[in-house]
């Protein structure tokens, strides 16, 4: 029986702080209603699905996790170093993101990485020991805080769809990492709920809102991507 899925919590405090503290983003929130993203709570399988889905479609990295979930089941640590390197290519993974993916389950089995004491420690911290994984960087390290950690005040300047909320919100042509900053100050604690209204708004949830960045195709693609849910 397939499990129902999880998503993101939040309260009224959350979303009541957030309008007080910027009248623009309040609009949008009246506007948008309850935003509602899936989140995994089992960060393991998390991370590696996160590496499946590097520099790659959304439905190309669904179709491979449907194959390498309904092979190997349940993905723990054990399960991904027990399966030979050619089988995981023969999933759709290519030789960079197999060593990735069996060097994260290598880390988390020899306790280099302690999935178990990540839950206590701050955010700072966690996403250090998180992007110093091979194939890890930042970004992804803040989308698994946020989407399988779900921790509540993660902002991440390095996602495109975030700033291109800010600058659509805000009537910004770029959001330099000072502006992001003062930004990211007046959303704590609740960063992470307001980066869903703000991916919520650069996907288009608020009709009439528009980028004021100059115009370049590339950036805007990357960021219509981003808001619909690549994380």
């Amino acid at each position: 029986m397939e499990q129902e899925p999880l998503y993101f919590a939040y309260d009224d405090e959350a979303v009541s702080y957030l309008k007080a503290c910027d009248l623009r983003l309040a609009e949008a929130i009246d506007a948008i209603g309850p935003v509602r993203r899936e989140v995994t709570p089992d960060l393991f399988s998390s991370l590696v699905n996160c590496i499946v889905g590097q520099q790659i479609a959304t439905k190309a990295q669904e179709t491979i996790w449907k194959r390498i979930t309904g092979a190997l089941g349940e993905i723990t640590p054990e399960v991904v170093a027990a399966c030979p390197d050619d089988v995981l290519q023969q999933f759709g993974l290519s030789f960079r993101k197999v060593s990735y993916i069996k060097g994260a389950a290598d880390c988390a089995l020899s306790g280099e990485l302690d999935l178990d004491a990540l839950p206590s420690l701050p955010d700072d911290e966690v996403c250090r020991r998180l992007s110093a994984l091979p194939g890890i960087g930042v970004w992804t390290a803040e989308m698994l805080m946020t989407f399988s950690m779900q921790r509540p005040d993660i902002m991440s300047f390095g996602d495109l769809a975030i700033l291109r909320g800010l600058r659509m919100l805000h009537h910004h042509r770029r959001i330099t990492p000072q502006l992001f900053a003062k930004y990211k100050r007046r959303y704590s604690p609740y960063g992470s709920l307001a980066s869903l209204y703000l991916w919520a708004i650069a996907g288009g949830a608020v009709p009439g809102m528009r980028d004021y960045a100059p115009k370049n195709p590339k950036s805007k693609r990357s960021a219509k991507a981003s808001a619909k849910g690549k994380s």
